[in-house]
């Protein structure tokens, strides 16, 4: 009992410190970079990287949740990737944005995004490898060497789960895009764009998942329905945090600098939350995952912007990665009150109204602030013009999505000025988006108790056994014969 325990503890520190490093080995340009690009870097290596990926999965469910079928996996399959992945990595700390043929604002940017030092990249890379061993090590001293076959019916699950989104675009035409960048060049069907087959695509998609979820985990106990929600979790936020990577090397939807890594857009404030809900099982995250969460994760799959082709075509990183993180979002938000593990109540609404305020206010601060540093970037003697400042446009602070003019009363935050008149709008317009989703949710209980209600009341065919019932049944028959002959 003792070893389990020092094995168990051992364990859960080993993972916890691999998951650390693994984050932050995400704000390195060459952790997704390699990705999409199998003919320029070690195919063998990448494929390792991918597995690592799915280690983190793996490692974290055996750890915290005690996953047999995980443990049995981790322990016996990622040490070779692991291993391998040491001698295998090539010119992989070399990968950097600063080429001789960008612009210099490109090299500005890119002088931003690599400001992790190559020594550091090198001995976190190298540190996550060793505790990754060592939680594997841990497991075969916590659980033994025997092992169920049964449990690697789940690793593919894992290594589909944690898919590196940009891998598609090893199978692109390289003249579709400029540069590889992910604005797409010239017109195609396979472009994303609002109101497309694309996009009613997208939202099919989310209510399948979402329904097929609930449908999934509805009779299941409710443990094993939250050990399911807490690895969808985990999913979401190894997919999240590889966008960190993807936006400072091919960039991710409109962004391309370290600054649109800062949680402070709405939805990436939500995956947290979201995500830390079904952790901790707090009423309260679960008020705001749910009141603030589900309602933004929707919103956004029902207009996406004017600009949304020069994101990439439908199978692209940007719409995928996109696509991927508000369903899981979504689901995550919505499931705990549709499973019955929360039940959400109007009073409940207060903190996450008082939430949703503050975020507005430090997402509008933050915003002014990178946009007044930004006028200062430099680098090899350029500074940034006015046209290449950052407007990181944290919950839609900085610019109204919508085409739709409002009041202007503006407020100098340093060399910024933020329209408070539209902020206040802003606010009022999701606080009644929120309202509407909580609506749209009683209207679906009143629904569900209404046609509950009338299967209640229906008349009920008596029993065959009642002796009326059987004599009205057996002269029925007799009559049948009587036709037949």
């Amino acid at each position: 009992m003792k070893t389990f325990k020092g094995a168990d503890g051992a364990l859960k520190v080993f993972a916890g410190v691999l998951l650390a490093i693994s984050l932050v080995l995400t704000f390195t340009v060459s952790d997704y970079y390699i990705f999409d690009k199998f003919t320029q870097y070690n195919p063998l290596f990448i494929i390792c990287q991918w597995v690592k990926k799915a280690g983190l999965l793996l490692v974290a469910l055996a750890a915290f949740l005690k996953k047999r079928s995980c443990a049995d996996i981790a322990k016996y399959f990622l040490p070779l990737f692991i291993i391998v992945s040491l001698f295998t990595y090539g010119d992989f700390f070399d990968i950097t944005m600063l080429t001789e043929g960008a612009s210099p604002a490109d090299k500005v940017y890119a002088h931003i995004n690599e400001f992790m030092p190559k020594s550091v990249h090198q001995l976190l890379f190298f540190l996550e490898s060793e505790f990754m061993l060592a939680a594997c090590a841990a497991l075969f001293v916590r659980d033994g060497f025997k092992v169920e076959l049964k449990s690697f019916r789940w690793l593919p699950v894992a290594i589909v789960a944690v898919t590196p989104l940009n891998i598609f675009e090893n199978f692109y035409n390289e003249n579709l895009f400029d540069n590889r960048s992910p604005e797409f060049v010239g017109d195609s069907f396979l472009l994303f764009k609002s109101f497309t087959v694309w996009h009613l695509l997208v939202v099919a998609i989310l209510v399948a998942f979402t329904i097929g979820c609930y449908y999934f985990l509805r009779n299941k106990p409710k443990e094993k329905q939250n050990d399911y929600l807490v690895a969808m979790a985990v999913v979401l936020l190894i997919q999240y945090h590889s966008k960190d990577s993807a936006v400072m090397g091919d960039g991710y939807n409109v962004y391309y600098t370290v600054f649109a890594c800062i949680p402070l857009f709405i939805c990436n404030i939500g995956v947290y939350v979201a995500c830390l809900s079904v952790f901790l099982r707090k009423k309260v995250l679960y008020a705001i995952s749910f009141f603030v969460h589900a309602a933004g994760a929707i919103t956004v799959f029902l207009y996406f912007g004017d600009k949304i082709s020069n994101y990439g075509i439908f199978c692209g990183y940007s719409i995928m990665y996109f696509c991927l993180t508000h369903c899981l979002l979504f689901t995550l938000s919505v499931m705990p009150t549709a499973l019955g593990h929360y039940k959400f109540r109007p009073k409940d609404a207060i903190i996450p109204l008082i939430y949703y305020c503050i975020v507005i206010i430090i997402a509008a601060v933050a915003s002014a602030l990178v946009t007044s540093a930004s006028m200062t970037f430099s680098y090899g003697g350029y500074t940034l013009q006015e046209s290449e400042w950052l407007y990181p446009n944290y919950a839609f602070t900085q610019k109204n999505p919508l085409p739709i003019p409002e009041p202007v009363l503006n407020v100098r935050i340093w060399k910024c000025d933020m329209n408070i008149a539209y902020l206040i709008i802003l606010y009022a317009v999701y606080v009644g988006l929120f309202y509407a989703m909580n609506g749209a949710y009683y209207a679906i209980l009143a629904i569900k108790k209404r046609v509950s209600a009338r299967h209640a009341a229906a008349p009920q065919t008596a029993p065959a056994d009642i002796p009326e019932e059987a004599e009205r049944q057996a002269e029925a028959a007799a009559t049948d014969e009587n036709d037949v002959s």
